[in-house]
């Protein structure tokens, strides 16, 4: 069908609120690429979703007035809903792109179903989809508000709607690989890794169960570490791993190997076993501030650390 114009659905007029003034929805937060049936809706990187209500005129938040305590209806929108980029719709365009369930199934969207706006500002609550977006011909949904019937009447409020996304079934999510992964996750939430595959049960085998445990071996031994996987996984495949692997955010902890009983001299490494300076005469060096003679005795003493 490509782009095909769908019956009943003419472009939208535009709007011009009195004085140009016109009322306007706004989501304040993104929303990710994918989302999970039976789990909570939520912005990027787990984000409360917000809506305001703003004056076009101006940009400005709507704190006060009886719009800024209106309630609101959340719908799905279908995902080719103004693709087009205009600013303007009628109530009755944006009505024709809500999506409801399928027949027989459950009502698309459970949960807390409206919202109440405090000063302008609200807070979308615990909601799910019951249903995934493949049967949609953008293959996407969009949340949108609407103001609710009784409220804001004779005043013109124009409907928001968030970015596109896919809605998958909540099976995928047991099998998501994680952006960026975290230390205690397991290892098979690495790019080229699949659960309860070959390589999966090869890292296991040799104890690595945990991102932590993949990151520690990549700095110590990083050919022992390829050579566990072996031939199934590609070079290219060892690659995209690797580089997965090291977006893992460490945080800022470091450990002391002292080399001497006095503590004035010892190794600095992070928490997968890297290199990051000396402590030398009891002052820390970081490891781009050595010399070249520095370092060697830096990289001796930590061959010793590893080994011990």
């Amino acid at each position: 069908m490509g782009n095909a114009t769908l019956p009943g659905r003419s472009p939208p007029p535009k709007l011009t609120g009195p004085g140009g003034n016109a009322l306007q929805l706004h989501f304040q937060t993104r929303m990710p690429p994918h989302l999970f049936t039976g789990a909570r809706i939520e912005g990027e990187q787990g984000a409360a979703i917000h809506v305001v209500l703003i004056d076009s005129s101006t940009g400005s938040v709507v704190h006060m007035g009886p719009e800024s305590a209106a309630k609101l209806n959340v719908v799905v929108l279908e995902g080719d809903f103004n693709e087009e980029n205009e600013e303007d719709w009628t109530p009755e365009h944006f009505e024709n792109y809500v999506v409801k369930e399928r027949e027989g199934k459950r009502p698309l969207l459970t949960g807390e179903l409206q919202v109440v706006l405090k000063e302008g500002v609200g807070t979308l609550g615990d909601l799910s989809f019951t249903d995934n977006s493949s049967w949609i011909r953008s293959r996407k949904f969009r949340l949108g508000v609407k103001v609710a019937d009784g409220h804001c009447d004779g005043v013109r409020v124009r409907e928001a709607k968030t970015e596109s996304f896919a809605v998958k079934d909540h099976r995928g999510e047991l099998y998501k690989k994680h952006y960026p992964p975290a230390l205690h996750d397991e290892v098979w939430r690495l790019d080229r890794i699949a659960k309860d595959g070959a390589l999966h049960k090869k890292l296991v085998k040799s104890q690595i169960e945990t991102v932590e445990d993949f990151l520690r071996i990549l700095v110590r031994d990083p050919q022992k570490l390829r050579s566990i996987l072996g031939s199934g996984m590609s070079n290219r495949m060892w690659e995209n791993t690797v580089e997965h692997a090291k977006t893992c955010v460490l945080g800022g902890k470091l450990y002391v190997y002292y080399t001497d009983g006095a503590h004035s001299t010892g190794v600095v490494f992070n928490h997968i076993c890297e290199l990051r300076g000396l402590i030398s005469e009891g002052q820390f060096v970081s490891l781009e501030s050595l010399d070249h003679n520095q370092k060697v005795r830096c990289f001796n003493r930590y061959s010793e650390r590893n080994q011990s």
